[in-house]
């Protein structure tokens, strides 16, 4: 998880799909550890973007997290002014129905 942007009025984290490992005791008390490597069968990347003003989030996978990486791979082409940003993230917090919920 990669916090990609921060502001007053919205936060972009990028949420990564990743190898978990696991560790198992082998029978017999032996003192070695087995790791296993679990690799998720879909490992699907997505963008989490909270409206800090309405406080409600969306996330975005699958044709929405692709078209969103278009936009990070332009603006690291060209800078984009934290009003163009903005702009572009209200546009994704039109979708969000999600309240933000702090467990």
């Amino acid at each position: 998880m990669h916090t990609l942007y921060d502001s007053e009025s919205f936060s972009v984290t990028h949420m990564l799909a990743n190898a978990v490992v696991v560790g198992t005791e082998p029978e017999g008390g032996n003192s070695v550890v087995e790791s296993v490597l679990l690799v998720p069968q879909l490992a699907r990347h997505g963008f989490e973007i909270v409206d800090k003003r309405s406080g409600k989030e969306v996330y975005l996978d699958g044709s929405w997290a692709e078209l969103f990486q278009q936009h990070i791979s332009a603006w690291q082409i060209k800078t984009p002014t934290q009003e163009e940003v903005e702009d572009t993230l209200e546009g994704y917090a039109e979708l969000a129905q999600n309240p933000v919920v702090v467990h």
